[in-house]
């Protein structure tokens, strides 16, 4: 089963189609009066639709256990042939199109199985995926490959030479992940006045800043000081969602104080210290977060 456990839920939506074709019109007439003898078939093939959504993963092996928040079940008549449409909804890591196409076969065998007695001539038709909404097909990745990079390492031990640096690495592979250039990674100490001086220096060439270490709360943990004062607006909405993604992975993310916001046409963010914990913040809010270059150039939402 796929690792899931880095993505956020957002809302997903798939509807999906099966076609039954009856060989005779009186086949449908049954089917519109009431009379098939194993009784409603468009009642009974919904209810075996709802339960063939909700087991998915029970029969697939690499399906996710998930919650179904809704699922719709329609018909349309055709001549000879019933449209079934399935539509499913959750809010979650991963999509519903398995669901919705499973769901859509389930009522396709149900009235297979109702309407064989008084038709031998039952097919199934075109079981396939009509649309689907959320994920990355809804929010594409926006350009980046004019942008470029840099990382600011903040740790009084590893820029006296103690210790290696593991975050600033894990940094410049992600961003080099999404396409972005690397174009300096810079390690300082724990000091404002230095701090305030990198970020300002690479600001003049460097679209993205990211800091890593300094966040916290001890006395040297000066990071979010240095940093707010040079930001022309706070991103809170992206701070907010770095902390809610960390603390539903370890209970102290609520004691981070990470910062993120622009600088001039820059996107600066200000992350914790361990490797773990800023590649975790970067799954947080990238790349959705590339999107606020739209927003920096002018661009509407």
């Amino acid at each position: 089963m796929v690792d899931i456990t880095h993505k956020s839920s957002t809302l997903r939506v798939a509807t999906a189609q099966a076609i039954v074709k009856v060989s005779k019109p009186e086949t449908i007439a049954a089917i519109e009066n009431g009379t098939v003898p194993k009784g409603d078939v468009f009642a009974m093939s919904k209810a075996a639709g709802l339960l063939g959504v909700k087991k998915t993963p029970e029969l697939l092996p690499d399906c996710h256990p998930m919650p179904i928040e809704y699922t719709g079940i329609s018909y349309a008549i055709n001549g000879l042939e019933v449209a079934i449409t399935v539509t499913v909804k959750t809010v979650y890591k991963t999509g519903v199109e398995v669901e919705a196409m499973h769901g859509a076969s389930i009522v396709a065998l149900n009235m297979y199985d109702m309407l064989k007695p008084i038709d031998k001539g039952v097919e199934i038709h075109h079981i396939k995926l009509l649309e689907k909404q959320g994920g990355k097909s809804s929010y594409p990745l926006a350009d980046v490959a004019h942008l470029k990079a840099g990382i600011i390492v903040c740790s009084d031990t590893i820029s006296a030479g103690i210790g290696e640096d593991k975050s600033g690495k894990a940094i410049a592979e992600k961003m080099q992940f999404y396409g972005l250039v690397i174009k300096e990674t810079v390690v300082i100490p724990d000091d404002m006045k230095i701090i305030q001086d990198a970020v300002t220096e690479l600001a003049k060439e460097c679209n993205v800043i990211i800091l890593t270490g300094g966040t916290g709360l001890s006395a040297r943990d000066v990071t979010p000081e240095a940093v707010i004062p040079l930001l022309d607006k706070r991103i809170l909405g992206a701070e907010e969602t770095i902390r809610r993604y960390g603390q539903d992975r370890m209970p102290y993310a609520m004691l981070s104080r990470s910062v993120v916001g622009t600088l001039g046409s820059s996107l600066v963010l200000a992350l914790p210290g361990s490797s773990k914990g800023v590649v975790e913040s970067l799954d947080a809010v990238f790349p959705a977060l590339f999107h606020s270059f739209k927003v920096l150039n002018g661009e509407r939402h």
